[in-house]
């Protein structure tokens, strides 16, 4: 026999690719369960796009290139060009979206309101909250040539709610309209209008100096123009505080009047919750109309949106000959788990969903507790049979370190009865497996 020691790999975490024990697990997937029933109970429908696209299709969105995984076989066949690899896993779900509604626009209802909870990947160095692989939840709702403004409104009531289900504390949507901002620069004559809306992005990050710096330096901006600017981006509040904007053209006065009913529609939602707050404008021109983001009050650790969104113009363009306006938004699921779980903000859930454990006595009664687990399970309870006759006392403390509640013994001999202890109060009694449910 060989003395040469066998080689073992030891295991680590790949860098940007979280995993969480099964009692963090249990809480995400019940976070995830709370935004479906908050989505579907507005009637957005689920889909599920594949992970891959071609390349193509991401590439029409105009992403930088090496935030793109492309997709290839680790051996490939001789006719295979390493040059032609053509699927890539995809970063977002709005390109995805895009190609899914163009290549089944005859099959769709519209308005088409969707909602998709998947994982996406990008390839940016990973830190706290900012991932490689992550879960991203996404709702939108798409119209052929016209989309109501009333779906401007729709979307943050549902992310309220969504969002209140986590039980994460206070969240506050805010809300403004580019067209607000768009129409000002028109009235100001600036000649690069997105130089000046990522420089207002960032008023909240990096403060009032610094934007002032960039609208100068890179916008072009005087200081008449900047202060119109900066007056502007400081509205915050309701419908009411809007009243106080002078409108300077058409645009401008469109934009307003979307927000004014944004936020009219809103107000059943509780004080505090929705409010305008026109330094909100989505760097992306992608956006062009309504605009979101959302902040956690009771969480400061949390620094950013975590959700976030707006109206654009044009969802498919690039893949169908059709004007399809829409408004999305975004939940950074995952990003906002990794915080709040790192903060202590999430408390560990189950580690395993067993309602009961059954008690295996030995081999020969392995036939009657199986029966026991299976009746149980038939009404409903989640159910483990111990996988052999050991020690009873070994059974409960696999079941206590598990968090199992409830330990089921079946009879040890004929003419006894069935018995359920629960562990958390050590009380046992009898029971019958037909009719017995665990106390609430």
């Amino acid at each position: 026999m060989s003395d040469q020691k066998k080689s073992v790999y030891k295991p680590k975490s790949i860098s940007g690719f979280p995993e969480w024990l099964p009692e963090f697990r249990a809480v995400e997937q019940q976070w995830l369960d709370h935004l479906r029933r908050a989505f579907e109970s507005y009637g957005y429908c689920s889909i599920e796009t594949p992970a891959v696209e071609e390349l193509n299709v991401l590439g029409a969105k105009g992403e930088v290139d090496k935030e793109i995984y492309v997709l290839e076989r680790l051996h490939k066949d001789e006719n295979e060009k390493s040059s032609e690899a053509r699927l890539a896993l995809h970063f977002d779900q709005t390109v995805p979206l895009a190609r899914y509604v163009a290549q089944h626009f005859s099959e769709l209802t519209f308005p088409f309101k969707r909602y998709q909870m998947q994982k996406v990947w990008r390839g940016e160095r990973p830190q706290l909250g900012r991932m490689r692989e992550f879960y991203q939840c996404d709702i939108d709702v798409i119209h052929v040539d016209n989309l109501p403004i009333a779906f401007d409104a729709e979307m943050p009531a549902v992310i309220y709610e969504a969002l209140t289900a986590l039980d994460i504390g206070r969240i506050q949507i805010r809300i403004s309209n580019r067209k607000i901002l768009l129409g000002l620069l028109e009235a100001l004559h600036v000649t690069d209008p997105v130089a000046v809306t990522r420089a207002v992005d960032k008023l909240e990050k990096i403060g009032e100096a610094s934007v002032r710096e960039l609208l100068s330096t890179e916008a072009g901006l005087n200081d008449a123009a900047m202060d119109a600017v900066l007056q502007l981006a400081g509205t915050k509040g309701d419908a009411q505080a809007l009243r106080g904007i002078t409108s300077q053209n058409e645009t401008m006065q469109e934009g307003l009047a979307e927000l004014t009913f944004v936020m009219n529609a809103l107000k059943h939602l509780p004080a505090g919750a929705a409010i305008a707050d026109l330094s909100i404008v989505r760097g992306l021109d992608y956006y062009t109309g309504t605009v979101y983001e959302t902040a956690l009050l009771d969480v400061p650790e949390f620094q950013g949106s975590v959700c976030s969104g707006g109206r654009y113009d044009d969802l498919a363009g690039n893949y169908i000959s059709k004007h399809l306006p829409g408004v999305g938004i975004s939940i950074g699921f995952s990003r906002l788990f990794d915080i709040l779980k790192a903060k202590g903000h999430i408390k560990p859930g189950r580690k395993c969903p067993t309602d009961v454990l059954v008690i295996l006595p030995s081999e020969d009664l392995r036939p009657m507790a199986a029966q026991t687990a299976s009746a149980l399970r038939k009404r409903g309870l989640n159910v483990e049979l111990y996988h052999a006759p050991q020690k009873v006392g070994k059974q409960i403390e696999y079941a206590d370190k598990k968090g199992i509640s409830y330990v089921w013994f079946p009879p040890f001999e004929d003419g006894k009865t069935h018995e359920v202890k629960n562990i958390t109060t050590g009380t046992q009694e009898s029971a019958d497996p037909q009719s017995w449910l665990p106390a609430t």
